[in-house]
């Protein structure tokens, strides 16, 4: 429990500085606002749509949700193995749940 609370500190806090950084979007979908409910999409879908996270990372956090249930909030990613702060931060726009 402690080692959540503190993941999700560290998420407030870096959270600003992480959505400083630059993300070059994707031409593909230019225009186009890109959403994904990580409760329900599947593995390729989260790895077609979340920046920075490949097909191993979203097959983590398949099993994450599969195991624990649904995510609350998105800043609950940060749970999974392998998904960090700056991860989380780059997709808040994009995450529903």
């Amino acid at each position: 429990m402690l080692k959540q609370l503190m993941m999700v500190f560290a998420l407030a806090l870096f959270a600003s500085m992480a959505m400083a950084s630059d993300v070059t979007p994707n031409p593909k979908y230019e225009g186009i606002d890109i959403t994904v409910n990580i409760n329900q999409a599947s593995a390729q879908e989260l790895a077609d749509l979340l920046i920075g996270i490949g097909l191993k990372k979203a097959q983590a956090i398949v099993e994450y949700r599969d195991t624990h249930g649904k995510f609350e909030t998105a800043n609950d990613m940060v749970l999974v193995k392998g998904i960090g702060v700056s991860t989380v931060a780059k997709n808040l726009e994009r995450i529903e749940l």
